[in-house]
């Protein structure tokens, strides 16, 4: 039987997280679609509870989906085809090929990676259908030896799919010659031959300061750079993958909005739209610090994990912080387990996302109560607000809130009501991630928070500009014709 013809993939790994993986894949992605090729991304493993609904019905994490937009395509189910949604310190749930399948401690997880090689080659092969590239993004680093066995992230993929791999080191952190190095020596001598090359991010200053490095690192390894890439500002107006990107932006700036930074924070690219806008300071509050008094809007965000975060806020007497808020003529938020939080208790009968049986009592500010139960709601929608602005966005949760306030919903999607607001309509709540990057709707609700404020912000036309100079970055740094000379191609 004949082999079958390579996938023309490359991959890229990194020498440690948060090295800049995704935006490099996003930004070489476009630059490359820009150039006429039909490219596609691909993570076979990702954790993070910032996901995005896909038009096949499941949920990916939202930088491949980002990615996906810089190619130009859809996102789907199988760009991510396991995706770990942290709901504890230890444990996770387990969503492959967009659907939830278990939810997994640390060790067992490592147990059940193996089973899930051929959903995630399977994936691989769909993505790869009709494409001219695929670019494929590791997770964490190359060099977790110790988990090694059962990869499928890393080089247990790229052994599996047979992709040559290019390495992406961070410079910014610092120990960028001894992360490249480090990572060749420790890899078996099978792994190291599948290294074609390295790429350095986040330089700033004099790139040629760098040079005896490069002839360092090529003494050591004998890896070829195919880049020093320079800073790029704008990579703060793209939506980031991990919340530990998250920073307080426009500290001065007239309309300032507080954010629980909840433990176990999820699908915060939802206030994106707001930190871009100039005049508005978005305040991701850290545990041990109240909720600030001059605050206009309070915003409860989404959660993996409702009922523990909820006591979280509570200990961290940030419901304290909200009366008062609300007592100086404040608003107040919540979007997802944010508007269940509000409500007046929160229950997860059959241990949905905490254990079996678990109660909690709400803040109280809303007269609705939810029920974490029944399949879980994934779905892309629009409508509009109270007062017809158009919204649009997905819904991704469990659980089911009904109540007196409901019958003030928040936006009417599809046909349908959704969310509550209060008696005063201080307080509001809904189900929907993503309304904000709706520019009507954005600009109506913080005109309410300062009378005769206006923007002309097009938040999604700035993200395809910022994708765009982002191309262009990596053209000017990048070699990439070495880089598509790296491609398999098919013998003849």
């Amino acid at each position: 039987m004949p082999a079958k013809p390579p996938i023309p993939a490359l991959m890229f790994q990194g020498t440690g997280s948060d090295v800049g993986k995704s935006l490099l894949v996003a930004g070489l992605a476009r630059a490359l679609v820009r150039r006429g090729l039909k490219v596609r991304p691909f993570k076979p493993q990702n954790m993070s509870n910032n996901a995005a609904v896909t038009e096949d019905g499941g949920e990916i994490g939202r930088a491949q989906a980002l990615q996906a937009r810089a190619c130009g395509v859809a996102p789907s189910r199988h760009m991510n085809p396991v995706l770990l949604k942290p709901q504890s310190d230890v444990g996770s749930q387990v969503v492959v090929q967009g659907q939830v399948l278990t939810t997994a401690g640390a060790r067992d997880y490592y147990k059940l990676k193996p089973s899930l090689m051929p959903k995630v080659l399977e994936s691989f092969a769909q993505i790869a259908q009709g494409a001219d590239l695929v670019l494929v993004e590791g997770a964490g680093s190359a060099a977790e030896v110790n988990l090694r066995a059962a990869d499928i992230a890393n080089m247990g993929f790229a052994e599996a799919a047979d992709l040559p791999v290019i390495l992406v080191a961070d410079i910014d952190r610092g120990g960028v010659i001894a992360s490249v190095v480090g990572t060749w020596n420790i890899l078996p001598a099978n792994e190291r031959a599948r290294l074609k090359g390295y790429l350095i991010n986040k330089f700033r200053g004099d790139p040629s300061l760098f040079t005896p490095a490069l002839d360092v690192i090529a003494a050591h390894t004998g890896l070829k750079c195919l880049g020093v890439v320079p800073w790029f500002a704008q990579a703060s107006l793209l939506p980031p993958e991990d919340s530990a990107s998250l920073r307080n932006q426009n500290k001065n700036a007239a309309i300032k909005i507080a954010i629980p930074r909840l433990p176990r924070l999820a699908n915060f690219d939802d206030f994106d739209p707001l930190a871009a806008e100039a005049d508005v300071s978005v305040d991701f509050v850290e545990a041990g610090r109240a909720l600030p008094g001059d605050a206009d809007l309070v915003i409860l965000p989404g959660s993996k994990a409702t009922i523990p975060d909820l006591d979280f806020l509570k200990a961290q007497g940030w419901d304290i912080d909200i009366t008062a808020h609300l007592r100086r003529g404040g608003r107040v938020l919540g979007i997802c387990a944010g508007y269940q939080m509000l409500g007046r208790c929160v229950s997860d009968p059959l241990g949905v996302e905490s254990p079996a049986g678990s109660v909690t009592a709400g803040l109280g500010l809303l007269d609705v109560e939810t029920v974490m139960a029944g399949d879980k709601v994934l779905r892309s929608v629009s409508g509009a607000d109270r007062a017809g602005h158009a919204v649009r966005g997905y819904e991704m949760h469990m659980g089911r809130s009904q109540g007196a306030d409901c019958d003030r919903p928040f936006l009417t999607l599809e046909g349908r009501p959704d969310g509550a607001v209060s008696a005063d309509g201080r307080v509001m709540g809904c189900y929907l991630h993503g309304l904000f990057a709706s520019d009507g709707f954005r600009a109506a609700v913080l005109a309410q928070l300062r009378q005769g404020r206006s923007s002309d912000l097009a938040y999604e036309s700035q993200v395809d500009r910022v994708l765009d100079a982002l191309a262009q970055h990596l053209e000017a740094h990048v070699d990439m014709e070495a880089l598509l000379r790296l491609v398999p191609t098919t013998p003849g």
